[in-house]
Parts: structure tokens; sequence; C-alpha cells
């Protein structure tokens, strides 16, 4: 018996409403997040930055908490590269293309990080597969620009996820920030995006719970209240994140590969320790996918949901599924639910169980996200 996935409420608003409905507001048409018209729009996106954590928090991100915030939900699974790949395009996973943070590339035999792992076998501009929401800005004559730091400007990701948009480039958060005022004044009428990915890497390193990562919330918090501060009036502002995370110890590692039945038929492994794709030998059927599943379940069903490639397509979670996005999902999918995470102690680097934040799977911590609205937004 499977495993029940938990699915998102029907109507339920999402990370892929947000660039949509601010596109909407600058067009001054009425939108499902209720966004009024604005003369410019600018969205913030601070990795990691989960409701759960920022409301933990709330003491050392005063300006964030101010004002009312709503709820929304991050994709599953809840990485980086799926996210910020539907914030960008405004559909979910199954559509994009970018279904986990190592997908498999069936062409050539190979699991790739759809973070880095870009190369000439495998072509952001057609890996991912949908047009974005800078691009359909574009048709209507709205510039569109994207804050980030300099190492990211020609990244592959960067490719695949914000074709349409003019790249600035801004080391630190002030840089960001300050951009993110520049354009506004110089553009009006202009969508902007600006990401802030230090929170999300002090987590990893040092966990949520850290004094390392409240010193960067606090300067987030700033350096958001100093940008509110500094806007055109007449400019909307929204802060939301990709995803939340949960701190894991060391203790709490479980080193799958162990357990030789859980790597039965396995040729590659991929998404992340949070959520693992499992890739069989290819011409699997359903009818391995089914064995290898129950087989996790008897072993993992009080603390990961499992699914089939199968289950989880049905669930919705990941959208409509295309023909060409299916072979990139695994066959089988672990996500976890308690306080663990998955790795293989097979490849020689092992570097990543050094990380302490996680994030990838279903749970609220991982999955809920802030949708904060400032400046012409503030209701």
């Amino acid at each position: 018996m499977a495993t029940m996935l938990p699915t998102d409420k029907a109507g339920a608003r999402s990370l892929a409403d947000v660039l949509p409905n601010s596109l909407a507001a600058l067009r001054g048409i009425p939108n499902d997040l209720s966004l009024p018209a604005a003369e410019s729009v600018v969205v913030v996106v601070v990795d990691g930055l989960g409701r759960s954590q920022l409301q933990a928090r709330a003491g050392h991100a005063r300006f964030l908490t101010s004002t009312k915030s709503d709820s929304i939900v991050s994709v599953f699974p809840s990485t980086t590269a799926a996210a910020l790949a539907t914030f960008a395009t405004g559909v979910l996973p199954g559509t994009h293309g970018l279904v986990g943070y190592r997908t498999l590339d069936a062409a050539n035999d190979r699991v790739v990080n759809q973070l880095n792992g870009w190369d000439d076998r495998m072509l952001p501009e057609t890996w991912q597969r949908e047009r974005t929401v800078f691009e359909k800005a574009g048709d209507d004559g709205i510039r569109t620009f994207a804050i980030g730091q300099a190492k990211y400007a020609a990244s592959g990701f960067t490719r695949a996820i914000l074709r349409g948009a003019t790249y600035v480039s801004a080391n630190t958060i002030a840089e960001r920030r300050a951009a993110a005022v520049r354009v506004a004044r110089e553009y009006p009428g202009s969508l902007t995006y600006l990401y802030i990915p230090e929170l999300d890497r002090a987590s990893h390193q040092y966990g949520w719970e850290s004094d390392q990562w409240l010193s960067v919330l606090e300067a987030v918090d700033a350096e958001v209240s100093t940008l509110a501060s500094q806007l055109p009036a007449r400019t909307g502002l929204l802060v939301t994140a990709d995803h939340g995370s949960v701190d894991v110890p060391a203790s709490s590692h479980v080193l799958f590969d162990t357990a030789p039945e859980l790597i039965d038929g396995v040729r590659h492994v991929g998404g992340e320790p949070r959520c693992l794709h499992l890739y069989l030998e290819p011409g699997a059927t359903a009818s391995d996918r089914e064995t290898l599943a129950r087989t996790w379940e008897k072993s993992e069903s009080q603390r990961a949901w499992v699914a089939t490639r199968e289950e989880l397509v049905a669930s919705g979670l990941l959208g409509e599924v295309s023909a060409e996005v299916l072979p990139r999902i695994g066959d089988v999918i672990v996500a976890a639910r308690k306080r663990i995470v998955y790795y293989d102690s097979r490849p020689a680097d092992q570097s990543a169980r050094k990380m302490i934040g996680q994030h990838g799977s279903l749970t609220h911590e991982e999955r809920s996200i802030p949708l904060i609205r400032l400046g012409a937004f503030q209701r």
C-alpha cells in the first residue's frame, strides 16, 4: 500500500503565482493575488526564508514581520532549481522540466546538477521548456531586470530561467538593493527580480537555528527596510522565498546504500538528501518501480513518504507532466518526513554530508513560504 503523499489544497496560492500576478499589476488588470495597479514592481526572493523560520525568529526581522504576510506554498521538490524555475515561468516542475536538484539526463546516461552542472550536452535554453514571465513581459514592451551576483550572470541556470530579463550584477546585498532602487527610478514601468542567496548558504553551513543565520536574517531585514523606503512611491514590492529548511544533525544521516535491498536495480541516485530520485536500469517497468517502492516503504514508511513515478504524477504535486519530462522523474521518490536525510556512502565525495540546514521534501517547514506585500502593494 503506497504511503499517501500530502497534496496541496485546491486553489492554494503558490510561488508560481507571484511573477504572473506582478505582471498583471503592472498592466493594471485584476489578478488572483489582488495586487493593485503599480507603476513598477520589484520582487525580492530570499533563498531559504521559510515562513516557519521567519515566524520563529520574528524578533530578528522586525521589518519583515511588521506587516501582515500571506502564506503561500513552494513547489515539490522544495529545492532551489525547481522552485526558481517555477517562479520565473509561472508553471510547475512537470511542465518546465527542472524536477529536482540532481536529475537524470537519460540521453547521456547521467545525473546532472540543475544549478551548476550544465554543459553542451544539456542546453539550458531547451532543457527548461517554457517561456519565462520576463519574455512574456517583453512581448508587451515591459522592461525586466534580474539582479544577482556577478558569478551567476552567465551561468547555465541563469540562461535556463531568466531568459528575457536584463541581468544586473551586484555582489553584496546592499549593492543589489541599491541596484533595484536605481532600476526602479530609471525605468518606470519595469519588473525587477532581486535574488538573495546568503541566508540559504548560512542555513546549509550552520543551520537556521544558528547565530550565523540570525546575523544574515538581520542584514536582510535591514536591507529590505531600506529598499522599501527608497523605492519610488508607486512601486509595488513583494518579498518571498523559494523554500524553507530543517536542521538535521549528523546523527540523523541515513546511509541507505548499506541496505542492499534498497538499491537493488538502482542505476542512478538523483534528487537530494531530503528527496531522493532513484533511477532504475533502462527498461524498468511499472512493476519494477512498484517492487522497489514497496521495499523502501517496508523499511522507511515511518519516516519518509515513498512513491513510484506513477504515484507522484497522479498526486498532481508536479502539475501537468509532459512526456518529455517524465523520464527525468525518479522511478521511485523517497521524501523525508522526519528530521533525517538520506545519503549514499559509495561516492568518493562526501562533502555534502557537512550540511546542517536541509530542504527538498514535503513538510510544512520546507514548503510554506511568506509573501510580504510592501510599497504600493501594502494593505
